[in-house]
């Protein structure tokens, strides 16, 4: 057990690793600490992700003590197990999951809109056991029936994934909008200058009049992009958004901080909707805090980090309703950030009658690493899973549209300010996985349990 653990571990660390590498620098460069203490702490975060490969090779052993090399069957199992695990356990952090590796592959993307991406996630882990199995084995007849089973598999999710995209009858229901994104890419230290934050918010109202004039019906700001204003707390810059509402009669939807006066205050990572006529239309404060960017999780134990817990100061408190937004006469949803990665939340966006999936972002934290790339890939899952239009706004790119099968029919640069205008519409139609969920991922819990409990009589 204790050799699994350990080759579970260090593929995990590897992987982890080359994955997670531009956390570093969002912690040295912007929460003020010591390049060592930075890359302890990723570490940190980089072994307690490992532990979930670890546990899946110690399960795998398990069961392959008891079922020998016909265990290779439930390694998909397994492995979507620890996905969910990483899913919710301790907040979750299910950052770049197996099944994104496909979200491009847009035939086997589709398997999403059944089982989300965990049923992506095992399909792929399935090759991986065939190929295992291949190694394990030297009968040619189990072989070719591991192969087979798994090429058979493929080859029906292909053909029908390919039929489902190339059908497309989503892009042609619902009622079309137009919507404009506004990619600012104003850099942290702009915003935090007096002068040049209010250029930088000069600069946005510019571009959205820009998207409103080239027939945008919806305009979507970045997240955080009033910083260092606020809708709440300073009408003179609010009036302006809300003159160009009113002017283009276009609602804008806007990432703007918000803050409850008390005993303490009460901060919270907001998306506010001006309406067309420039009043309010109501607001969704972000549920999944950001760990170490907006809140800093064991403060006591993690004494080491007090840079960063005073660069965040008391931090933001979390969103407690999965609010959606009256735009037209429909309702759209907001996630903030990497909330997107997290698909219980955007489905029960959808359960609450969101038409339209909206994300608004701030990436800049990231720089120029693979990380925007692996959000946005992300982002696009979710369209899929859920059989919706997603429309994404963030301040240094990635901004972009994707349709219901998870193809990109717009998309910007990274570090370069743009205006995105383009056509998506609002849908009513529910995909098998926003009807039941991650239904596969907990039977699969249920699966490998029942297999260990059974395992264990065998080797008894």
């Amino acid at each position: 057990m204790t050799r699994a653990f350990f080759l579970g571990l260090t593929t995990g660390g590897v992987f982890f690793a080359g994955t997670l590498y531009w956390i570093t620098n969002v912690m040295a460069f912007y929460g003020g600490m010591s390049t060592p203490v930075a890359v302890l702490v990723n570490a940190m975060l980089v072994a307690y992700q490992a532990l979930y490969p670890a546990f899946f090779a110690v399960v795998f052993r398990r069961l392959v003590l008891g079922y020998g090399p016909r265990a290779l069957i439930a390694a998909p199992l397994v492995w979507v197990a620890t996905e969910l695990g990483r899913t919710h356990l301790l907040g979750g952090f299910p950052w770049v999951l197996l099944g994104y590796s496909q979200v491009t592959t847009i035939p086997i993307a589709q398997l999403a809109s059944l089982f989300g991406v965990f049923g992506v996630s095992a399909l792929v882990a399935s090759v991986s056991a065939a190929a295992a199995g291949c190694l394990a084995t030297r009968d040619i007849r189990a072989r070719v029936q591991s192969v087979g089973a798994v090429a058979v598999l493929l080859t029906v999710t292909a053909v029908w994934g390919s039929w489902r995209a190339a059908r497309a009858e989503w892009t042609r229901e619902g009622e079309a909008v137009t919507v404009g994104l506004i990619q600012g890419n104003a850099s942290e230290a702009q915003r935090r200058d007096p002068p040049q934050a209010l250029q930088v918010f000069q600069d946005q109202l510019r571009m959205t009049r820009q998207a409103i004039g080239a027939g945008a019906e919806l305009v979507l700001w970045s997240e955080s992009a009033m910083s260092p204003y606020r809708m709440d707390d300073n009408p003179e810059v609010a009036g302006l958004l809300r003159r160009v509402a009113r002017e283009g009669r276009v609602p804008i939807l806007v990432g703007s901080d918000q803050v409850v006066r008390g005993r303490p205050d009460e901060w919270y990572n907001a998306a506010v909707l001006v309406r067309a006529d420039g009043s309010d239309g109501g607001f969704y404060r972000k549920m999944h805090l950001v760990p170490f960017g907006e809140f800093v999780p064991m403060r006591r134990l993690l004494f080491f980090v007090g840079p960063l817990v005073e660069a965040i100061g008391s931090g933001f408190a979390a969103g407690v309703d999965p609010t959606v937004l009256p735009v037209a006469g429909h309702s759209i949803s907001v996630a903030i950030c990497y909330e997107v990665v997290y698909p219980a939340l955007v489905r029960e966006f959808v359960l609450r009658g969101s038409e339209l999936l909206t994300t608004i972002t701030n990436d800049s934290w990231f720089g120029n690493t693979s990380a925007p790339y692996q959000h946005f890939a992300q982002a696009s899952m979710r369209a899929i899973e859920e059989g919706r239009y997603l429309v994404r706004a963030a301040n240094t790119g990635i901004s972009g549209i994707v349709d219901p099968y998870g193809r990109v029919l717009e998309r910007t640069d990274i570090f370069e300010p743009g205006v995105v205008v383009g056509r998506a519409r609002f849908l009513k139609t529910v995909t098998p996985y926003a009807r039941w969920g991650d239904v596969f991922a907990y039977a699969s819990v249920v699966a490998v349990v029942a297999a260990i409990l059974l395992a264990r009589r065998r080797v008894q």
